[in-house]
């Protein structure tokens, strides 16, 4: 790969990690060619794109963001696949699910909104991250249940109050 090239690849790579907030790397060595074609339509299904990266070219495009990956880069040794989502548990569901049948892929570190996870043992703490979506959902629903209540009980006691006003208005008549 001539220097030029490198640096098309390290440009294109801090455009991603730069536009996204959801960065997973994983090992996916070892896989054979038809495993690595599953695991490519799963992430195709799910969301996630997934791309093999030379470490050093990843690192040196980590450097030229602003982000802060902190021991992110030290976990880049070895093979090193890039998988990034707009959904921030959907890789990890895609490494859980995968890992049914095969003991790759191994999560090595993600960066999601700012905060950072080293290790395989993240990946259930991944995979019950609240997508912002979901969140939004939950926030909603809990705003909405107080209203619900009150307009229920509005309707419940509304006959009520008409049947007290009626009741009333005989009395007077």
């Amino acid at each position: 790969m001539t220097r030029k090239e490198k640096s098309k690849v390290i440009d294109h790579l801090t455009a991603q990690l730069t536009e996204n907030q959801t960065i997973y790397l994983a090992d996916i060595s070892g896989l054979d060619a038809g495993s690595t074609s599953r695991l490519r339509r799963a992430c195709f299904k799910a969301g996630v794109k997934l791309s093999v990266v030379k470490n050093t070219l990843l690192k040196k495009a980590m450097d030229s963001t602003e982000k802060d990956f902190g021991e992110l880069s030290d976990v880049l040794v070895g093979n090193t696949s890039l998988m990034i989502s707009e959904t921030s548990n959907a890789p990890a569901k895609v490494i859980k699910a995968f890992r049914k049948k095969t003991k790759k892929p191994l999560l090595k570190g993600a960066f999601i909104e700012e905060a950072i996870y080293i290790g395989d043992e993240q990946l259930d703490a991944l995979e019950n991250i609240k997508s912002k979506d979901e969140l939004i959902g939950d926030i909603i629903g809990l705003l909405q249940s107080p209203a619900k209540n009150v307009i229920s009980a509005l309707k419940s006691s509304g006959g009520k109050l008409a049947g007290i006003v009626k009741t009333l208005s005989e009395k007077e008549g």
